[in-house]
């Protein structure tokens, strides 16, 4: 007998879009994304001073990828306890908009001029000034990081 696992169905987001945060703290996220993030999705602090965005599918898959973690391990508790207790479950309002809370947006510095960028599996909004900095040839050598990946086997 031939047991049939349903696939994963890989949500893929690219570009990179230029929003601004309104004075209630709100953020347009580009209609490509919001088809792909469906109704509910997560929203929790990034790496690198920006805010990571993932529909629920996605998230659940980190979610189980957290919980195995070892209790033991100072490290794992701290990533857990900043990814999950910086999280907020998020909808879109009719202008396809979502609130950043205000803890979220003292973190990644959210401001006036954010950055809506897709990731692959996931969307990250950064504010302008620190994705303009990330991005800056002094700090980022795309070469070397292509070496780096190589090494990594990619």
């Amino acid at each position: 007998m031939w047991v049939v696992f349903p696939q994963r169905v890989m949500k893929m987001f690219i570009g990179e879009f230029s929003h601004t945060v309104d004075a209630k703290g709100r953020i347009n996220i580009p209609a490509k994304f919001r088809e792909q993030l469906n109704e509910t999705f997560y929203v929790t602090k990034g790496l690198d001073a920006c805010l990571f965005v993932f529909p629920e599918e996605e998230w659940k898959v980190y979610e189980e990828k957290l919980k195995g973690l070892p209790l033991t391990n100072k490290s794992a508790r701290a990533f857990v306890r900043t990814f999950f207790a910086g999280a907020a479950e998020c909808t879109f309002d009719k202008q396809g908009r979502i609130t950043v809370p205000q803890n979220l947006r003292e973190y990644a510095h959210l401001e006036k001029d954010v950055m809506v960028i897709g990731v692959g599996t996931r969307v990250e909004v950064w504010s302008k000034p620190t994705w303009d900095s990330y991005n800056d040839p002094e700090n980022l050598s795309y070469d070397e990081i292509a070496e780096q990946m190589a090494e990594l086997g990619i």
